[in-house]
């Protein structure tokens, strides 16, 4: 059966990095945990430090589209 499209809206970003930060992701990657390539392992740190600062309140949560 195959995947239903994603229904949150997303945007490309460009990250330029180190070889040596690229190895690391790929090998989170090689764990099965963190996607299926470099940019997927990248997003999801993205992601989980994003929640780490909301959870400490370092960041304010944005209010979700259509909300204002």
């Amino acid at each position: 059966m195959p995947r239903l499209p994603n229904k949150v809206k997303t945007v490309t970003i460009t990250v330029s990095t180190t070889p040596m930060v690229h190895g690391h992701l790929e090998a989170l990657v090689e764990t099965g945990l963190y996607g299926k390539n470099a940019a997927e392992a990248a997003e999801r740190l993205i992601a989980r430090g994003i929640q780490d600062h909301l959870a400490e309140g370092t960041l304010i949560q944005l209010p979700k589209a259509g909300e204002n």
